[in-house]
């Protein structure tokens, strides 16, 4: 029995009839340029096979109905009622409240539905940096969209989706996660309009995800953050800067042209702002630059050692060398990942002691590159390795390594309708 009809069983289970349609999208892997999507950078993310299935069916009234099996296997509160005419969120943390912010999104585009019921089936972990939420969301818009025949497009349900998340219900979050849910593959994604993105080359690596079951909340991180870049920005245009350098800046995190920006030029200014501010405002740039070269690689495109070198600011450089000799795609985008998990450890301190000990314990089993997915300070270490190492065994290590459970996953497909 396939996936979708295990969902279209349970569905029918609960509601004697059979769904109208099932919807399905991936969870997320934080790829690359991890914390720069809220900047206005490029971020790279990985959709993989572990997905969040929506069972639907119409209603006769404008009542909602939608019951998550997840949560009614964990024995709490699994039924959300609401009437989509004027949805209403509720107070505090409630799974409804994103179906709810995603019908109120919907109308805020000009779309409008009736009533319906769904059941939600999900394997996307929550909490565990794998963006479960864009996944429900992306995964509720594209099923509303089929049963009542809106006609959205892929980059209509990740905008609504993200309109839902972060204009709705006020969470502090990037594109990335709608985006990289509702596309899937490995995808670059232009965090500034028009908001483009770019479906790049797949790669011949498997990814395993090691969860540490730290739970972090995206709401409680990026804000601190985002301030500690005001600071430093704002402390940077206090000084006698060249008109070159302060026309690229800007008071507020998501001003500056980060791009066109380099370290070299910013380096003689750095020392007049706060240690905390100017860590953060180097972890930007280094991400970035970083990112440009793992692009370059899985573009086919050759990178050099000097280039490598280069991105990889006082990092360890072996097997850099081998990795650009060979011209292994897997070796390069694995020696970035290993140093995008160092900045993200001491540039940005969103790592903990447990995440940086899976992270080790995977590169010493056979992993190319491992680091954090996600907002940081909990939730999962992602790593990338060749298919014919023994997978199995590096998921061992990890979680003996203080992970609490994990997976062995594939790239898969963006958001699709599931056909029984």
């Amino acid at each position: 029995m396939s996936r979708a009809s295990v969902t279209a069983k349970l569905f029918y289970e609960v509601y004697k009839v059979k769904p109208g349609t099932i919807s399905s999208a991936p969870g997320r892997l934080d790829f690359l340029n991890t914390h720069q999507d809220y900047k206005g950078l490029p971020v790279v993310s990985v959709g993989v096979d572990l997905r969040t299935y929506i069972a639907f069916s119409k209603r006769s009234n404008s009542n909602a109905l939608v019951i998550s099996y997840n949560l009614l296997k964990e024995g709490v509160d699994f039924r959300d009622e609401f009437d989509t005419i004027d949805p209403v969120l509720r107070e505090g943390k409630w799974f409804g409240n994103y179906l709810r912010a995603g019908v109120v999104a919907l109308k805020d585009y000009g779309y409008h539905i009736g009533g319906f019921q769904a059941l939600i089936d999900s394997d996307v972990p929550v909490a565990a940096g794998m963006a479960s939420s864009a996944a429900l969301l992306v995964s509720f818009i594209h099923g509303l969209s089929t049963l009542f025949n809106l006609d959205l497009g892929t980059k209509d349900i990740a905008e609504i989706a993200y309109h839902a998340e972060h204009d709705v219900m006020g969470i502090p979050c990037g594109r990335l996660d709608q985006y990289g849910s509702a596309y899937g593959g490995i995808l670059e994604i232009y965090t500034r309009p028009p908001y483009n993105v770019e479906q790049l080359p797949s790669i011949n690596g498997v990814f395993i995800v090691i969860d540490s079951c730290i739970r972090h909340s995206t709401a409680d991180i990026h804000p601190r953050r985002q301030e500690e870049i005001d600071r430093g920005l704002q402390a940077l245009l206090e000084l006698d800067l060249p008109s070159s350098l302060q026309d690229k800046l800007g008071k507020h995190y998501w001003e500056p042209k980060w791009d066109q920006i380099s370290e070299e030029e910013l380096r003689p200014y750095l020392g007049s702002i706060p240690e905390v501010s100017r860590k953060r405002i180097l972890f930007t740039l280094r991400m970035n630059e970083s990112t440009k070269v793992a692009l370059k690689a899985i573009r086919g495109q050759k990178v050099s050692v000097e280039e490598l070198y280069k991105a990889l600011k006082g990092f360890d450089p072996r097997n850099i060398a081998d990795a650009v000799r060979d011209h292994d795609v897997l070796g390069i985008v694995g020696l970035v990942m290993n140093y995008q998990h160092m900045l993200l450890r001491d540039y940005y301190d969103v790592s903990l002691p447990v995440l940086d000990n899976i992270a080790s314990t995977l590169i010493d089993n056979g992993c190319l590159g491992a680091k954090l997915s996600g907002a940081g300070l909990g939730g999962s270490v992602i790593c990338l390795t060749r298919k014919d190492v023994d997978t199995k065994k590096i998921l061992e290590a990890g979680l003996d390594a203080g992970g609490c459970r994990g997976w062995i996953v594939n790239i898969d497909r963006g958001v699709k309708t599931e056909y029984l």
